[in-house]
Order: structure tokens, then C-alpha cells, then sequence
């Protein structure tokens, strides 16, 4: 096994794309929305370049690293494995046949595609592509997949049936020193550097059943904060408005904008999809937020949204919700509750009459909604309008 990296090193430059989803069509587990896609073509400027370099790893070790989590295989599910399922079950998850072919080929000795990896400050290694090649050795040295024995079916006569236990021992050996080349790209820790991997991970992401950039954003940023948003995405009142659970986390990605504008509305950037990478990436340990606060005051004024009937004005039946409407308006609410005046039904009801007839607040939420001056519009008056 090779443990120690090889000497050979590179650096390469990439550029970044995105911009943000106005809308929130509903969910289809294996599409994306027009808005995603052209989010996915859409340049966002200059990026950091990074460093990389390539070793090779015994599967046996690969093995051994996945088994004690020093490789990190991304979570897009935000640790639900039936949201990750129900997302990714098309093109992300590996037919049974798909791995009896991966392991057949590894006993023949025939070539495969690399992995790549990024090195993150614990030195722990996360998969930006190799995944279902890893989920599929580690399954197979486990001897279990879907719970039922990993025994290979569709496969050349001399293999069926073998397990990775019922190896001869000369074919065991083959498995465990067949060698995968893999590409570590290391970044120094920078919100830069941290970006230029996202955009990496965005360029992988082609073909199948495409990654949203939200399902990119909690893999390569997990912590107490993603947690934080899995909580308020199960408020009650929240669900009421969005409506069922996304199975591409859109609801999950709408509840980092609500924060992220409600904290740092004055340092928004476009394009959208930028500004959310960084701050999560800058609060991925929910050290420096109040977590409680926020708690508090996203849930008194989802709540009262709810009692006033705001899904009608945020979602109507059969139409899509419009982001851009939602977060100023949830945003509005979040800055009365924390001022210490209550809210109430008659005070949202009153509210969403204000804003409904403001013309300046429909032109901030419904053409080029993502603009700096767009958002700081809508945010303006619709705080204006609640904390009067």
C-alpha cells in the first residue's frame, strides 16, 4: 500500500459557475429545474487555483481508511440514507450487476477509472468522484449489500458465486494489491481554496442524475450548521408552507438563504449560489451564531406565517414558491421578532397586504431577483413593513 503520497504535484486554476434558483418547482428526484441548470452554465469569476498530486492506494488500505472514516464518502442526504436513497437511486447508486462487473475486473486485472480526493484539514480524505467504486469494495470485503449476502452473480462462470471470504487465496491477494490511482487535491483551508474544490466537485458532477448545488454545498461542508438547518426543516409551520420533504434538499437549501440573509444580508454577493458556499463554509461549525436566537426567531415567524395562511400569498395551489418573495418575507419577520414586538396573525395578514401592493417590492422579487440591489430592496421594505 502506498501511504505516503508520491512526490509529483500540479496546480491548475478553474473557474467558477452558478446563480441562484428564484423558484421552487416541484421536487423530481432525478431533475434538476431550468433554474438549476442554467445555474450550473453561469461563470462566477476568478477562482483560486490548487494544488494536487497522485498516489496510489492498495484496496485493501482503501478498504481499511473507509472502514476507520479517514475516507469520508459525501453524505447528500444530510445523513438521511432515505432522502439519499430516494435522490440518487437512478444514476448515483450502482446496480447490483454495476458492482459484480467492478469486482470481476479487479480479480482480472483490467484497468479502471481513478478516484479523487480532497484533503481536508484533519488530513481525513473526502471522495469528490470514486464513490460507488468505493461504496462497492467496501461492501464487497464486508460480505453484505442491502443486507443480503455480496456474493458475485453477473459475472464470467469462475467467479459466481464467490464471496470476498471464499477466495482462493491467490485471488484475495490479487483484490487486496490491486492498486487504484488517485488524484489528491489539497487546498490550505481559505474560503478560496475551499470554493475552487466546490467548483471541482461541480465539474465532476455531469451525466446521470446531476447534483444540485445544494446536495454539492452539504457534502462538502458538513457540520453542526447543516445540522442546525436539518432542525428548523422540521418545524411544523415550515412544512406547512413548503409542503413535503424535498428529496433533493431544495427546503434544506431555502433555510440557509433565509439565515444567511438574515445575518449577513449587507455582505451579499452574486452570484447567489457564491454567497451561500461562503457562508456556510464560514459557519460549518456554528461557533460564531446564535443558534438558540435564530432557533427562536425562525420558528415565531414561520408559525405566524402559517396562522395567517401566508402559503397562499408564498405558494399558491399549483404554482411554484418564489424564493425570492419567501426570503424577504421570512427575513422581515425573523427582524420584528427579534426587536421584542410580537407577531401575530393580523400583523402578517397586514404585512403581505403592504407588500402585495407595493409595486418597487414585486420588481425586487420577480426580475433579476439575485442582483445586489434587488435583494437589499426587497429586504429593506420588507422590514420596514413588519417592524413598523
Amino acid at each position: 500500500m502506498t501511504d505516503t503520497p508520491s512526490t509529483s504535484t500540479n496546480s491548475s486554476p478553474t473557474a467558477n459557475l452558478g446563480s441562484p434558483v428564484d423558484q421552487i418547482d416541484i421536487d423530481e428526484p432525478g431533475l434538476l429545474t431550468p433554474e438549476e441548470e442554467e445555474a450550473a452554465l453561469e461563470a462566477e469569476g476568478d477562482a483560486e487555483p490548487v494544488g494536487y498530486q497522485g498516489t496510489d492506494f492498495d484496496a485493501e488500505g482503501l478498504v481499511r481508511r473507509l472502514d476507520r472514516g479517514d475516507i469520508l464518502i459525501p453524505s447528500f442526504g444530510h445523513g438521511n440514507r432515505d432522502v439519499e436513497l430516494a435522490s440518487f437511486q437512478r444514476s448515483f447508486v450502482w446496480t447490483k450487476p454495476q458492482m459484480d462487473r467492478f469486482i470481476e475486473s479487479l480479480l482480472l486485472g483490467f484497468p479502471i477509472p481513478g478516484i479523487m480526493l480532497v484533503q481536508q484539514a484533519d488530513k481525513r480524505y473526502l471522495v469528490l468522484d470514486g464513490q460507488q467504486r468505493l461504496r462497492t469494495l467496501q461492501a464487497f470485503y464486508e460480505g453484505v449489500h442491502r443486507d443480503r449476502v455480496f456474493a458475485l452473480d453477473n459475472v464470467a462462470e469462475e467467479f459466481r458465486g464467490l464471496t470476498y471470504k471464499t477466495l482462493t487465496p491467490e485471488r484475495r491477494r490479487t483484490l487486496d494489491n490491486t492498486f487504484i490511482q488517485a488524484t489528491i487535491v489539497k487546498t490550505d483551508g481559505s474560503e478560496g481554496s475551499q470554493d475552487s474544490v466546490y467548483q471541482i466537485f461541480e465539474r465532476l458532477n455531469s451525466g446521470g442524475t446531476q447534483l444540485t448545488p445544494h446536495e454539492i454545498r452539504i457534502a462538502l461542508y458538513p457540520g453542526p450548521f447543516v445540522d442546525f438547518l436539518g432542525e428548523l426543516n422540521e418545524i411544523p409551520a415550515w412544512r406547512n408552507i413548503y409542503g413535503a420533504v424535498s428529496p433533493r434538499v431544495r427546503d434544506h437549501e431555502l433555510l440557509l438563504r433565509v439565515i444567511a440573509l438574515y445575518v449577513s444580508s449587507a455582505e451579499y454577493f452574486r452570484p447567489l449560489k457564491r454567497f451561500l458556499n461562503t457562508f456556510l463554509g464560514r459557519h460549518r461549525r456554528m461557533d460564531k451564531l446564535p443558534a438558540d436566537d435564530l432557533r427562536g426567531y425562525f420558528a415565531a415567524a414561520i408559525t405566524a406565517l402559517d396562522a395567517a395562511d401566508g402559503r397562499e400569498y408564498l405558494r399558491p395551489p399549483r404554482q411554484r414558491l418564489n424564493v425570492a418573495t419567501f426570503d424577504a418575507v421570512v427575513v422581515g419577520a425573523m427582524r420584528r421578532v427579534a426587536t421584542g414586538k410580537p407577531i401575530d396573525e393580523e400583523v402578517v395578514r397586514h404585512a403581505l397586504d403592504v407588500l402585495k401592493a407595493d409595486p418597487e417590492f414585486d420588481r425586487a422579487t420577480s426580475t433579476q431577483a439575485d442582483t445586489e440591489e434587488n435583494v437589499r430592496t426587497r429586504l429593506r421594505i420588507a422590514t420596514a413593513v413588519f417592524t413598523q
